[in-house]
This record gives C-alpha cells, sequence and structure tokens, in this order.
C-alpha cells in the first residue's frame, strides 16, 4: 500500500477517512492526543513494508503535534494560575475594608467616627510646627502647634468637631507652617491623612483600588494599615 500525501499528518488523515474506527464525541476534524496516538498506531500496522514512512519525516510531525499539544495544555494551567491569582488578590485587599489607611495627600477626610488624623514628615527639625486643616470656603477649622520638633513625622488629630459640637464634613486641606532653629520657612515637607477604605474595586483589566472618602488609590499608595 502506497500513501500519499504533503505531510505525515496529511497520511494520518488518509488513514482516518479509510479506516472503519471512530472517536466516539469528535465532531470536527481536529486531532486530539488519543485520536493521533491511535491514527499513529494504524498507519505504522499497514503501511507498506517496501515503502515506509520516512522516519525523518515522521518524527518531526510527532515532535510537532507534541509541541502544540503541549503549548494548549500549558496555556490552560496558566490561565488556571492567573485566576487563582487574581481571587488571591483581590481576596487580600478585600480584607482591608473597614480599616483605616494611611496615604500620602494634601487633603483629609473623617474617619468612621468623624475624627480626622494624619502625619507632617519634616525634612530636619523645626524650632515651630503649626499644622491646620482648613474648609472649601478656606476657612481654618483647626489649628495644633508644637515647638522643638525633631524631624521626621509629626502626628495630628482633630475630633471633628466645631465649637458646638457639630461634625465638621470634609475634605479638608492640610496647612503647614513650620520654620527651622534659624527662622527658615521649611518647604519640603510632606502630608499624609488617615482615611477608612470603604470598599475594593477590581476591574477585568487594570489594578485594584481602594476606595476611601479621599478618593480611590492603589493599595501601593498606602504607606500603613491600621
Amino acid at each position: 500500500m502506497t500513501i500519499s500525501g504533503n505531510s505525515y499528518l496529511d497520511s494520518l488523515s488518509n488513514v482516518k477517512t479509510s479506516s472503519s474506527a471512530t472517536t466516539t464525541g469528535k465532531t470536527n476534524d481536529t486531532l486530539d492526543q488519543a485520536a493521533f496516538l491511535k491514527l499513529l498506531t494504524t498507519q505504522m500496522t499497514t503501511q507498506d513494508p517496501f515503502n515506509p514512512v520516512d522516519n525523518t519525516q515522521m518524527v518531526a510531525q510527532m515532535a510537532q503535534f507534541s509541541s502544540v499539544a503541549g503549548i494548549a495544555e500549558m496555556n490552560k494551567s496558566l490561565k488556571t494560575i492567573a485566576g487563582g491569582m487574581e481571587a488571591s488578590r483581590v481576596g487580600g485587599a478585600a480584607s482591608w475594608i473597614g480599616k483605616a489607611a494611611l496615604i500620602g495627600s494634601k487633603t483629609a477626610a473623617p474617619l468612621a467616627d468623624g475624627a480626622y488624623a494624619g502625619t507632617v514628615t519634616l525634612p530636619k527639625d523645626a524650632a515651630q510646627v503649626n499644622i491646620s486643616l482648613v474648609d472649601g470656603s478656606g476657612k481654618v477649622v483647626y489649628t495644633g502647634t508644637a515647638t522643638d520638633v525633631p524631624k521626621g513625622d509629626v502626628p495630628f488629630y482633630w475630633d471633628g468637631k466645631d465649637q458646638d459640637g457639630n461634625a465638621v464634613p470634609g475634605p479638608l486641606t492640610i496647612s503647614v507652617f513650620a520654620k527651622d532653629a534659624q527662622a527658615q520657612t521649611m518647604k519640603d515637607y510632606a502630608t499624609a491623612s488617615w482615611a477608612t477604605v470603604n470598599s475594593v474595586t477590581s476591574p477585568t483589566s487594570g489594578s485594584t483600588k481602594l476606595n476611601t472618602s479621599m478618593g480611590s488609590f492603589s493599595p501601593s499608595d498606602v504607606l500603613q494599615l491600621s
């Protein structure tokens, strides 16, 4: 018997057409691994011993099939791993809901209890530091003062209530006035505010976002979690 065709897989397709054996559950012409091996066995047992299939071509076609099958399995595994990592990432971020996150910002928003809190980071020692919170109309609603402050983080806290005991809505702007030992005004400071994480958003494309009363932030923006 002489088998003609452009490739070894073409030969196998010819065998599939002439063979009485059928593969159940297959409605298309795509060969899976089981069908390929079955056709290979049929081909080897029915080939003309005086005109066998070229071994080099057979090995090349087998390697091609194995490579394609391997890539398909690898893609399937990678999708499974990616799905698991996504679920783990979202689940980890969801555990932050209800907690307070310290985020670098020039504004402050009330925490769950209505209080405002944050930090001012000084690049060097300060003789005096004034930290104020200013509302949208430009009114100063809180001011805290400290003297002989070493460089580093200077925390501030305000209960969020005015003189009449009413809660002051946010967001509020953090204003800082600081002087060093030479009475020079300091400008290279950084401000951060504590904000309650209300929810977590994880879009199908893009990074996870923490939603707070100050806006949405990436988990990498969080300086501290409490």
